[in-house]
């Protein structure tokens, strides 16, 4: 019972306001409206700009492998040679039948030049009446018809040929395998003599650009309010203590992963010296700033209990508790929103002990 009536007289004690209590000598600080802007470290993870797993397009031998790993290659290079005789003999088959065609063509082309001569002759003499039949005409205008019509199919017939030479020699390339970019072998997978299959689980090689490099950094929900394309933002690596890299904002995800709660944003980071490598976890100096201007006050003006946060102002010379939300914290100064204004005067060093209504000086 004793307890009871206790509790009662606290609560009353702290819903009443204090004016009874002795005044207090408390020191104000001025409510700030700036657009303030600070940096958080975020990890990330630095990946190469562009990456290939280096296959065979074709079934065959390997013939030669010209690079290893670390080799520097440039685009159009020659990395691996395969062999594959049965590849040979369809080219030379197809070259063969290209010949054929085309011989094929120049005959009938003989052929219907000969028609198309006679033609003419009797078209001229059929001008003298009775000095050739009507039907004999008529015969003949029609073979110099099948004559240029099968000139027509002779060409067709070499146009394909021609095509199944471009491909079969396409396919013939193949065996000579290049680089698609600029970039470095970071590794090898097959050797002199092996049989590789076309588009097998296992690659050739596997080629990286590491000049060019994708700093992807996860930034929380929190963070991602003011990102800017281009922005340059510094990062730091294990290996090289002390050293600061600098890489620019290229490409927002512009969407939170659901687990996480993190927007992916990737930068641009360039390997001018090579002291980078991709699969490494730099640590980023992420700029964080507000689009709008913020209410600034000092951090310890904020009072946080298990029921209500809020700031302590002086209405008519007596304490009055204003509730707030607090932001983001930048220094020694902590962002609020609230019915508080830019200019307002709040205590400096608040507490809960500072009731409602209490006297302040």
């Amino acid at each position: 019972m004793y307890s009871h009536k206790r509790i009662l007289l606290v609560t009353l004690a702290w819903c009443l306001p204090a004016f009874a209590q002795t005044p207090r000598n408390v020191e104000f600080a001025t409510v700030e409206s700036r657009s303030p802007s600070r940096t958080v470290t975020l990890p990330a993870e630095l990946a190469p700009f562009l990456q290939a797993n280096i296959e065979a397009r074709v079934p065959g031998y390997i013939e030669r492998v010209l690079v290893d790993r670390g080799s520097n290659v440039r685009r159009g290079q020659l990395l691996v040679e395969l062999s594959a005789p049965e590849m040979t003999a369809q080219t030379a088959a197809a070259e063969s039948s290209l010949h054929q065609a085309e011989a094929d063509e120049s005959q009938a082309e003989a052929q219907a030049a000969a028609v198309e001569s006679t033609f003419d002759r009797l078209q001229e003499a059929s001008k003298t009446p009775g000095a050739i039949a009507g039907n004999e005409l008529v015969q003949v205008e029609k073979q110099r018809d099948a004559a240029k019509s099968l000139v027509q199919s002779r060409k067709a017939a070499t146009r394909a040929a021609q095509e199944r030479l471009r491909a079969a020699k396409e396919t013939e390339g193949y065996l000579r395998v290049t680089a698609p970019f600029d970039g470095t072998i970071t590794d090898r997978f097959v050797h002199p003599g092996m049989l590789v299959q076309a588009n097998a689980q296992m690659p050739l090689l596997k080629l990286q650009q590491t000049s060019h490099l994708r700093l992807t950094v996860p930034v929380p929900e929190t963070y991602v309010g003011h990102i800017v394309r281009g922005v340059p933002v510094t990062f730091h690596i294990a290996a090289q203590p002390g050293k600061t890299y600098t890489a620019k904002i290229a490409r927002i995800a512009s969407a939170l992963d659901s687990r996480s709660r993190t927007m992916m944003v990737e930068l641009d980071a360039y390997n001018k010296d090579g002291s980078l490598a991709p699969g490494m976890y730099p640590t980023v100096d992420w700029p964080v700033s507000s689009a709008e201007p913020l209410l600034l006050v000092p951090s310890t003006s904020v009072v946080t209990t298990t029921e209500r946060t809020f700031v302590i102002t002086s209405v008519n010379g007596h304490a009055h508790c204003v509730d707030v939300r607090k932001g983001p914290a930048f220094g020694e100064q902590l962002a609020i929103r609230g019915n508080i204004k830019q200019g307002d005067k709040v205590l400096k060093r608040a507490s809960d002990e500072i009731r409602e209504g209490t006297p302040l000086l």
